[in-house]
């Protein structure tokens, strides 16, 4: 295959140090520098204060942008978008679908564009009446603007078509299957291997940390429950949180990189809270390190987890709980779970294979 000249915008930028888009980024655009091809990825100057020029064969551009819960992805994405016009790319990819209005800047630079639209954004309780009315005009963008719409998940694609009549091209999220034998970041936290239950996200309330709290507090255990993740914009909502009394509950911030292998290595099960988005990298690393999973009963978490985990019914901390002391009391079905989970994330969910389909994607792009 040609060498192909690609921007990735949209992100907080790489190395990954936020969510799951900068992982998404991170992975794909170096494992995309190492087939030769020339990457560059946008980076926000706060977010990379070193401001290298180059990570991991990957061109890194650091701009500035406003900071704020509604000026900081749009600003900065305005100004990226603008910057690629002195660049020469085949294909440019966004991310979010929020990032919709500033596609056409990019485009006016002669430069084919994909959308990676994520999950339905405005349904996120963080947003005001603005911030919905902003992420619903930017679906209809989404249809109008790139030359191709990218969903992770099948569910976001029905979405798409059934809403809007507009074709999506599939292409999953990616996970690593590697589990790390370290225990140096559990033990700076006061875990040990196989003793504590995980859970990941961004400390929002629709991502439900609340509920996996609740429910532990009703679990028989001396186990501890981990609640890994931060959140700008949320305090009051993590202060509420850090308010429990059950002293098994251990807080650790957000954690990345060794750290956070470690994490998902070494749980005895993971709970997958969220009710909001598409398809959720923390889950599919769980499932590919082999974690035992229960995960809230929504359409995107039951496409990702199939028939490998346990679903317990909508933000029920009552079923959780229950879910959660069969799996505790039963270590032998959560190990013959959790072998399902990383089956199934090593057949749907390599990186590798993800990679193959966005160059071929990119590849079609620059050929146009």
């Amino acid at each position: 295959m040609l060498k192909l000249r690609i921007a990735i915008i949209g992100t907080r930028g790489i190395p990954a140090n936020y969510g799951g888009f900068e992982t998404f980024a991170e992975e794909l655009s170096t494992r995309l520098a190492e087939r030769g091809h020339e990457v560059t990825v946008y980076c926000r100057n706060y977010n990379m204060p070193e401001r290298a020029g180059e990570f991991r064969g990957v061109r890194l551009v650091h701009l500035p942008t406003i900071r704020s819960k509604y000026t900081d992805t749009v600003v900065h994405t305005l100004l990226c978008a603008i910057h690629t016009w002195s660049r020469r790319f085949d294909a440019v990819l966004v991310c979010n679908a929020a990032n919709s209005l500033f596609i056409p800047i990019v485009r006016l630079g002669r430069k084919p564009v994909a959308l990676n639209v994520d999950g339905i954004e405005r349904k996120r309780q963080k947003w005001n009446l603005a911030g919905r009315l902003w992420y619903r005009m930017g679906e209809r963008l989404a249809t109008l603007f790139p030359n191709r719409i990218v969903a992770d998940a099948e569910v976001i694609a029905n979405y798409y078509r059934e809403t809007f009549g507009a074709e999506s091209t599939v292409i999953a999220y990616g996970a690593n299957s590697e589990r790390a034998e370290s225990t140096g970041e559990l033990e700076k936290l006061g875990l040990a291997p196989g003793e504590y239950v995980l859970y990941v996200s961004r400390l929002e309330p629709e991502n439900n940390a609340h509920v996996a709290i609740e429910a532990f507090e009703r679990v028989r255990t001396e186990k501890k429950l981990a609640i890994v993740g931060d959140a700008p914009y949320s305090d009051s909502y993590i202060a509420a949180l850090r308010c429990t009394t059950d002293s098994r509950v251990v807080f650790t911030g957000a954690v990345y990189g060794p750290g956070y292998r470690e994490l998902q290595s070494h749980a005895h099960g993971y709970i997958q809270a969220t009710e909001v988005g598409g398809t959720h990298p923390a889950l599919i690393e769980a499932m590919a390190v082999g974690n035992c999973v229960l995960a809230n009963d929504t359409p995107e978490n039951r496409e990702v987890l199939g028939e490998a985990g346990r679903i317990y019914n909508f933000n029920d901390s009552a079923d959780l709980a229950a879910r959660l002391q069969s799996i505790l009391d039963n270590p032998v079905r959560a190990r013959e779970l959790g072998q399902k989970a990383r089956r199934r994330a090593a057949e749907h969910y390599d990186w590798g294979r993800v990679t193959d389909q966005y160059e071929r994607l990119f590849a079609e792009m620059g050929r146009k």
